[in-house]
């Protein structure tokens, strides 16, 4: 199996088991004390990262979300008597002080409310509800009066992914017809709709990732395997079809990409794409370029929150974990180098050096994995002005199949 995704789309075994603010200054996650969660949040811009811990004044639900924000705040977002409540969360000292925002009833109870990535900025947040016949998009954070309702869009919408680094493209997969394909929804013109990816007119297509400095898109799609979910690349606006690299087929496992490198500015084929990759023997991590050929296949930290991470412009990749020694660690994997860390996750190898304080394995990859990896490039001039998406389409299927 390629990709492991629900009846809508959404695989909630394939969400991260933390949220990552866009520029990686902050993360937030519910910890658990025996029987018991709460809100925790991670630094992680400093020398060392270190957790804060938010308890209200009774555990959270282990539904419950929670969500940084770009100052450090935590968003959550809990449900009780059909009403989506949100607040923001900071610490005061020895308790936690909430900042009441607000709630979004749905008195449907088919409906479903989850809060969508982090926008870039940070300043702002935003969820999604998914009804029985069509999807509204909420701004949750941010606003000037508590929750405000943006758009309502037909049909059943899943995922999200911004398209531009002003959080004004949202991109979603849409189910109508029985098949689902994935819009663009512009934030700033009232939630103008206009389609993105489009590959077969009988197949399944969805946006995994997107980097808005790159172009670089992540898709699943079932048009090249009748009926089976295979992974795939694009670039925004191109003209050129997706390609779906046979590397990325790792049999019996699920394959999810977490993140993608950012500031490689008209460079979609250098940029790093992080991958979870789920098996019978556990998860791991894998690592991709566009132009590589090869999957390098590395273990995964002991106490990975799994699916979390995030790509630096210079080319590292920083997996957060928790373990009973180390609460709050990031390990470092550098292109030229291995999966390592000190305390507190900052020492990294350089080209040709060992690794230093290597991480326990969680669940592990191929036995002798030889893939490489090419080297970061250097980060390119600042980033354009994004472009107004243009539909992504498909040519025959027939070459379209890369190794």
């Amino acid at each position: 199996m390629d990709a492991g995704y629900g009846d809508d789309g959404y695989d909630p075994a394939a969400h991260a088991a933390c949220v990552i603010t866009v520029d990686g200054s902050y993360a937030a996650r519910l910890a658990r004390h025996g029987d018991s969660w709460f809100p925790e949040r991670w630094t992680l811009d400093g020398p060392e990262p270190y957790a804060v811990p938010l308890p209200g004044r009774q555990p959270e639900e282990p539904g419950t979300e929670v969500h940084p924000m770009g100052d450090g705040r935590v968003l959550i977002r809990r449900f009780a008597d059909g009403r989506h409540n949100f607040a923001l969360l900071y610490p005061t000292g020895p308790e936690t002080g909430e900042l009441p925002l607000g709630a979004v009833e749905c008195p449907d109870r088919a409906t479903l409310l989850r809060l969508l990535p982090p926008a870039p900025g940070g300043e702002k947040a935003y969820a999604l509800a998914v009804g029985r016949r069509s999807s509204a998009v909420w701004l949750v954070a941010g606003g000037a009066f508590g929750p405000e309702h943006l758009a309502e869009i037909p049909g059943r919408c899943s995922g999200g992914v911004w398209l531009d680094g002003t959080g004004r493209m949202l991109a979603l997969d849409r189910e109508v017809g029985g098949r689902t394909k994935t819009i663009v929804v512009d934030l700033e013109r009232g939630g103008e709709v206009s389609p993105l990816l489009q590959i077969a007119d009988g197949s399944d297509d969805r946006l995994l990732l997107a980097d808005p400095d790159s172009g670089l898109l992540l898709i699943s799609s079932d048009a090249p395997s009748q009926g089976r979910p295979r992974l795939g690349w694009g670039v925004l606006g191109s003209t050129l079809p997706v390609r779906f690299p046979e590397c990325l087929r790792v049999p019996d496992c699920a394959v999810t990409p977490f993140a993608i490198q950012p500031g490689q500015v008209l460079m979609p084929e250098s940029c790093g794409v992080a991958l979870r990759v789920d098996g019978p023997t556990g998860s791991w991590v894998g690592v991709w370029r566009p132009a590589a050929r090869q999957v390098e296949h590395l273990p995964a930290p002991e106490g990975w929150l799994t699916g979390a991470g995030l790509w630096t412009g210079q080319g590292e990749l920083l997996l957060p974990y928790a373990t009973e020694g180390m609460p709050c660690g990031v390990v470092r994997w550098a292109a030229a180098g291995s999966l390592s860390g000190e305390a507190g996750g900052r020492g990294h190898p350089g080209p040709g050096e060992p690794g230093v304080g290597e991480t326990g394995a969680g669940g592990v990859g191929p036995e002798d994995p030889d893939g490489r990896v090419d080297s970061a490039s250097e980060p390119g001039p600042p980033e354009p002005v994004a472009l107004r998406p243009v539909p992504l389409q498909q040519a025959p299927l027939g070459n379209l199949v890369t190794k």
